[in-house]
């Protein structure tokens, strides 16, 4: 039997929800650093040299405090407060960028991921060049140096998604998505779905797609994803449409692309998750921005 071929699993949802980065800050902190949830940002910092202490006031998914004293990247998809406390002044040497995951919360990937994850840089192969050529960029001032480093900074963010993908226990990541696509088998289903959410998905071509008898694919992906594949289909399909809603796509022309029959039944689905309809939701969205 041929071995399966290598699949790519980060294409098919990064272009769909694409995460940008945005230069924040490159050199010396000194004292006390605040980064607030508020503010609407993930963050991805590298701590070049020097020492660090993070507190998380009031969190009780993370640490309240921790200590880094060894190059070390602190990533946080999502909006969650964080304070550095540096040497008062000599300080520790920083490069940091802000996140933003399109769709917000509901990225599936930013959804997905722990709201921390701490490494040291040389826990990841592969991030030298690029950290390399990012540090090259901050390290004194040109033109486009700002545009060059967040495209860069994104280049180490896909490089840790891709590392996460395959060392998900490493991370301390728990069911979800992550972990689906960590494992061969539910992984090929997975991108199929991601690839053409519109296709007529029953449990038996999801089952084939995986190489696996119907049984075993849902027991194991309940199992690694933490819920059903019917229910994480429903919920890819919805968040593409709240994505595409937010780009001006009509309702009909989503529920052609999505797999509904109508868009009445793409109403109802939509309303079953968020609580909203379309209409009401996009309504509600576009006044919070």
């Amino acid at each position: 039997m041929q071995p399966a071929l290598p699949i790519d699993r980060l294409s098919g949802i990064l272009e769909r929800f694409r995460v940008q980065a945005q230069l924040h800050h490159t050199g010396v902190l000194c004292g006390h650093t605040h980064f607030d949830a508020d503010a609407g940002f993930g963050y991805l910092h590298v701590l070049r040299r020097g020492e660090l202490k993070v507190s998380h006031p009031g969190a009780r998914e993370v640490p309240e405090a921790m200590h880094f004293n060894e190059p070390t990247l602190l990533f946080y998809p999502r909006p969650f407060t964080h304070h550095f406390h540096n040497p008062p002044r000599e300080g520790s040497d920083f490069t940091c960028a802000r996140l933003l995951f399109d769709g917000g919360a509901q990225n599936p990937l930013a959804r997905a991921l722990p709201s921390l994850i701490a490494l040291p840089l040389a826990t990841v192969p592969g991030l030298d060049a690029a950290l390399e050529l990012l540090f090259a960029e901050t390290d004194r001032v040109r033109c486009g140096q700002r545009l060059l480093a967040d495209r860069l900074f994104e280049v180490v963010v896909l490089k840790l998604l891709r590392w996460l993908l395959d060392h998900p226990q490493e991370a301390g990541i728990q069911p979800g998505l992550v972990n689906g696509l960590s494992d061969a088998r539910l992984a090929r289903a997975l991108v199929a779905m991601h690839d053409d959410p519109g296709q007529a998905w029953t449990l038996d071509r999801m089952a084939a797609c995986a190489g696996m008898s119907r049984t075993a694919f849902a027991n194991a992906f309940r199992e690694t994803v933490g819920q059903t594949p019917a229910d994480y289909l429903a919920n890819w399909r919805i968040a593409l449409a709240q994505s595409r809603l937010r780009g001006g796509a009509p309702v009909k022309q989503l529920a052609l692309e999505l797999g509904y029959a109508n868009p009445s039944a793409l109403s109802r689905a939509f309303a079953a998750k968020i609580g909203l309809s379309p209409r009401d939701w996009l309504a509600k969205d576009i006044g919070q921005w």
